[in-house]
């Protein structure tokens, strides 16, 4: 007997194919028949008018922490999103030195200041009572509803051996050969692989570069060779370009970094903007590189405007250009008193808008800002209004304006700046960018910066673009893109396509309601921490490993996902 069959739905594969009407049969976590279904089943339910495609994989999420006090690592899950990947950018919660206890408030505070999560909680809601990688993957199985692995941070591994020194210290020979045994045995547990980052906008709680920012090439290569000794791996790393134009260096890094692996190497975000049209053509050469070297890079990019909101108060993008966070790190009272002064402004937007700062120049253009929440008597009725207009009513120019309604607040007013690359002629790029073998969907950040943006949502915001509006690709395409592509890439065993024998990750959803709704505030991590969440329109019910867990937006309370390891439930994506 069947578990559960879904009647009369229009299968989207996965592949690409072209969609077809079927019955789907799921018995023991697996897609038990796909055609005319008539074995009898506990539960049945007519899908007639619906779309059932695999479940979404989103191959860069941050979900290490939130997995423990979310276990449905919302709002991923309800957008469709049936497999995370974790770990990423270098950053992970372990391994932990048993010798040195401090080092999981160590961990804490970075994570608090490098990916935007609440402190409170993180200590409240997570255990801390692993130390090894592996005995952090215990602490999850059995317990999350969605499919998880995680790759296992540089930083964690050389704060592990080196200490304090790790920020800073270049190891010893010994010292490299101890980080090298600690990944394998990160990896004999079931680590995906290793993340790495060497961006400049990656600081610890102390405001000092991460450890991994220390490392030389020769560290990261002994550990990429280590990568490739073992099945079903890969690499994922950041380095400054990824955020505007590779450097001649940096491609030389990561194309030795893949081919030394034999793996796959992906890096994140690829901004596609026809303002910049030189931007795309040099960052994928990096791929093209990779390949004639026995690598492969991929870019990941996404295929949606991720808003991110801004504040003068409080971390944000704007302490990231060159020049702001001095400014922006003094006490509130002589921030005010600086960001008032004529010429503090003038040198603040000068730097904004010099070549240096980068993709952070698309912040720069202030009188694009939109008015979010205000607090002060003086901003009543500015909330949802362009900074420009108000700046030409009280006649001055947009940064002043914007300086003085924030000041008015005590720099709490949250500040939407407008996208500056919602032009047609960027979204015709990005069409273009997205049939690039080496570019995949993906990106979003979901369980980091979780009061700045919601990036999570990106799955059923992108479908319903491709159906109901630019209709830049096709639904079987869109979907192929959000399953079977990341999930072919990390090498999923038996994942990412509706297939007799697969597992049973299904999505079952409205074609002509999917989407998803505007992000909104709501105060419900630990210790009552704030976060951007957004609920999903249209998708009817999604299934892990047969078992349903979300239904008309709601979680089930079931917890059927699984921690999946590399070798056990990854076949290695050899690029050799």
């Amino acid at each position: 007997m069947l578990d559960h069959v879904i009647r009369g739905a229009t299968v989207v594969d996965g592949t690409g194919a072209p969609a077809y009407t079927a019955d789907v049969g799921v018995r023991d976590g697996r897609i038990a028949a796909v055609g005319k279904v008539t074995e009898k089943a506990r539960t049945t339910e007519d899908a007639t008018g619906l779309v059932l495609t695999p479940g979404f994989v989103d191959p860069h999420t941050h979900y290490d922490a939130q997995l423990f006090w979310d276990p449905y690592a919302t709002p991923s899950l309800n957008h469709g999103v049936t497999t995370v990947a974790a770990g990423n950018c270098g950053f992970t919660l372990a391994p932990l030195n048993p010798g040195r206890p401090g080092d999981a408030d160590y961990t804490r505070r970075m994570m608090s200041k490098v990916e935007g999560m609440s402190l409170v909680a993180l200590e409240r809601g997570a255990p801390w009572t692993w130390h090894s990688f592996g005995e952090y993957l215990d602490a999850l199985e059995g317990r999350i509803a969605v499919n998880a692995g995680f790759m296992v941070g540089h930083c964690a591994l050389r704060r592990y051996v080196m200490g304090p020194r790790a920020v800073g210290g270049q190891p010893t020979g010994e010292q490299l050969d101890a980080m090298v045994r600690l990944l394998r045995e990160a990896m004999d547990a079931g680590a995906w692989g290793l993340s790495t980052t060497q961006s400049g906008t990656h600081s610890d709680g102390d405001g000092q570069p991460v450890a991994s920012r220390h490392a030389r090439p020769a560290e990261l290569l002994a550990l990429a060779r280590a990568v490739g000794e073992h099945e079903g791996t890969q690499l994922e790393a950041i380095v400054a370009g990824c955020l505007d134009q590779f450097s001649d260096a940096e491609i030389d890094l990561l194309v030795e970094l893949s081919a030394t692996a034999g793996r796959p190497l992906n890096w994140n975000v690829l901004t596609v903007d026809a303002a910049v049209p030189e931007r795309v053509p040099r960052q994928l050469s990096a791929s093209e590189r990779a390949r004639k070297a026995g690598g492969r890079v991929v870019a990941l990019t996404m295929p949606i405007l991720t808003p991110m909101n801004m504040s003068l108060g409080t971390f944000c993008a704007l302490n990231l250009i060159p020049g702001w966070g001095p400014v922006l790190g003094l006490p509130v009272p002589e921030r005010i008193a600086r960001l008032r002064d004529p010429g503090v402004r003038a040198e603040l937007l000068r730097r904004a808008g010099s070549k240096e700062a980068g993709v952070f120049r698309r912040l720069a253009d202030f009188g694009r800002y939109v008015i979010g929440d205000t607090y002060s008597e003086a901003n009543r009725g500015l909330t949802g209004r362009v900074v420009r207009d108000i700046a030409a009513e009280r006649g001055q120019d947009p940064f002043s304006c914007l300086v003085e309604i924030c000041a008015a607040d005590d720099l709490r007013t949250v500040l939407w700046p407008m996208p500056t690359d919602n032009d047609p002629a960027s979204w015709a790029l990005r069409a273009e960018t997205w049939s690039h073998e080496d570019v995949l969907l993906g990106g979003s950040d979901a369980g980091a910066h979780l009061d700045r943006m919601c990036g999570a949502p990106y799955t059923t915001r992108f479908l319903g673009d491709c159906l109901r509006r630019r209709r830049l690709v096709g639904l079987e395409q869109a979907v192929r893109m959000l399953t079977d592509d990341p999930a072919r890439l990390f090498g999923l065993r038996e994942r990412g396509r509706v297939r007799e024998g697969w597992h049973a990750d299904l999505v079952l959803f409205d074609p002509e309601r999917i989407d998803a709704a505007p992000a909104t505030l709501v105060h419900d991590l630990p210790g009552d921490s704030p976060r951007l969440d957004s609920r999903a329109l249209g998708v009817r019910a999604v299934w892990v490993n047969g078992v349903e867990a979300i239904r008309d937006d709601e979680v089930s309370g079931a917890v059927p996902g699984r921690v999946l390891r590399s070798g056990r439930d990854t076949r290695t994506v050899s690029t050799r």
